[in-house]
């Protein structure tokens, strides 16, 4: 098996051990599962592009780079709804 097949196994299946842990959340849950997930999964990302050989014409550093941001933003979204009432919050604020 060459290395792209062995890491593209590998974060496959950090992805699924991912989404499989999200899915079985308790009732008293992370705020955002569904960010986080994906923030999980962008770490997996980032750790297998690491790891992976530089040969790539490039293509490599740039999926790192769009990674990084992505992780970025991601933390950034997450940042922002938690100082910030959505409007499903004032909806049911409404409703009491």
């Amino acid at each position: 098996m060459n290395f792209y097949k062995t890491s593209t196994f590998a974060l496959s299946a950090a992805l699924a051990g991912v989404l499989a842990y999200g899915s079985v959340s308790s009732a008293s849950a992370d705020e955002q599962p569904r960010m986080r997930t994906a923030l999980a999964a962008l770490q997996a990302a980032k750790a297998n592009l690491e790891a992976a050989t530089p040969d790539k014409g490039g293509h490599r550093a740039k999926a790192l780079q769009a990674t990084r941001e992505a992780l970025e933003e991601t933390q950034k979204g997450i940042a922002f709804d938690n100082q910030h009432e959505s409007k499903d919050e004032k909806k049911d604020e409404g409703k009491k």
